[in-house]
């Protein structure tokens, strides 16, 4: 892949006031007018995203958001949508202008960014312009730079500050490439039914390829039909087996116990989540009743097919399993709910399309109130039996693996 995806990203949110010159502030980052800016207030609506680079920190996200001081109905939603960026930012900006003290929109910005331990820079846009003293008294202890995004000045060093105070662990855990040596075989099974995209693979297995490419290891890759004759072609069995979870009775029978075996949707839980949330959700499986209320919650949109994984397949599975008559909800994309409590338990896609940081807060939200919450090839390796077995690699891993299984 040329580009890095949008979920691998660190995410840079821009908030402020309406007018305070956020979309400006994008433009003189990326050096492109990729922002509408105007004089007239609460321009910017939806959240927009700009993919960049930061040399040396690399691949980033901008996102501009609506003025968090936006009026009227319509602005409450937009303000909404605004809050809700918070959810996947990795750093905050928070743009001032020079004339005007913090008011309540920026004490409580401020306030939240440090409730959610987010680290943040505030940005003193417009310094064109004069400066209002009591302004620096306001941002008296706060990580504060002087910017103008119609002269340049700042910028550079903005983006200095941005490469000081990005998080330490905002990049995902690794996929493979820290389990698997070089020269090493990993055997990557993909079936292919009607809810594969035509004439292409789907990101997870593209992303874990490459993966073990750049441990320079080799992989292969092969339907789960055509699995048996690939083992038998080898001069010597694989160092690891990855395939779909969906596949895993077929698949855990047909690799020899003595191969390492783990799924993408497994990899994604320790890449992009928490892998011991979601062994501990597992845990839960078995104390389900009849009409609990149990929430899919699937982190893109996609076309429904009759055979759908998250919709049709793991409902059916889990009741087989409980033996209970369970009540299934499905959200997607960036819909997820504040209020988990009407939930037994949370069951999540692996999350390829959302960055870890928005992952691991809706593991936060679920841990807080109580609700257990697994994703997809924990539970399905769970009703297979063979948990303890997909899990082993990662054990001596970058993850301590808790015996809660």
């Amino acid at each position: 892949m040329y580009k890095t995806p949008a979920s691998g990203r660190l995410h840079i949110g821009i908030f402020g006031r309406r007018n305070t010159g956020k979309s400006s502030l994008i433009n003189a980052l990326t050096n492109q007018k990729l922002a509408i800016v105007s004089d007239v207030a609460g321009t910017t609506t939806d959240p927009v995203s700009k993919a960049m680079e930061i040399l040396p920190l690399g691949p980033c996200l901008l996102i501009d958001t609506a003025g968090i001081d936006d009026v009227g109905a319509l602005g409450e939603e937009r303000v909404k949508k605004t809050l809700k960026v918070l959810q996947k930012t990795d750093l905050a900006i928070l743009v001032v202008e020079p004339g005007s003290r913090l008011s309540e929109y920026e004490t409580g910005l401020l306030r939240t960014f440090r409730e959610k331990k987010l680290p943040f820079i505030v940005v003193i846009n417009k310094s064109d312009l004069p400066l209002e003293p009591t302004v620096l008294n306001d941002l008296n202890a706060l990580p504060v730079l002087k910017v103008s995004s119609v002269t340049k000045a700042g910028i550079e060093e903005l983006k200095e500050k941005i490469m000081a105070v990005a998080p330490a662990n905002w990049s995902p855990v690794p996929l493979v490439r820290d389990i698997v040596k070089p020269k090493q075989v990993v055997v990557l099974v993909c079936p292919i039914d009607v809810s594969m995209p035509q004439g292409r693979l789907i990101l997870p297995e593209v992303q874990v390829l490459r993966d073990v490419m750049d441990a320079d290891a080799s992989g292969y890759m092969t339907k789960d039909t055509e699995l048996e004759a690939v083992l038998d072609s080898l001069k010597k069995q694989p160092d690891l087996v990855v395939t779909d979870s969906q596949a895993f009775s077929f698949v855990s029978k047909v690799v020899p116990v003595s191969v390492p075996l783990t799924s993408f949707s497994i990899v994604f839980a320790r890449h992009r989540g928490d892998l011991n949330a979601y062994l501990a959700g597992a845990a839960a499986l078995k104390k389900l009743q009849d009409g609990d209320r149990v929430l899919v919650a699937e982190a893109c949109t996609h076309h429904v097919q009759p055979v759908d994984i998250g919709r049709v397949k793991i409902p059916k599975w889990l009741q087989e399993y409980t033996g209970k008559s369970l009540q299934f909800e499905t959200v997607a994309g960036g819909d997820f709910p504040d209020d988990l409590s009407p939930y037994k338990l949370v069951i999540s896609c692996g999350g390829c399309m959302i960055n870890r940081r928005e992952m691991l807060n809706r593991i936060d939200r679920a841990k807080r109130q109580g609700v257990p919450i697994t994703n997809y090839g924990v539970l399905i390796a769970e009703i297979n039996g063979i948990l303890d077995r997909v899990i082993a690699p990662f054990r001596n891993g970058l993850v301590e693996i808790k015996d809660v299984c």
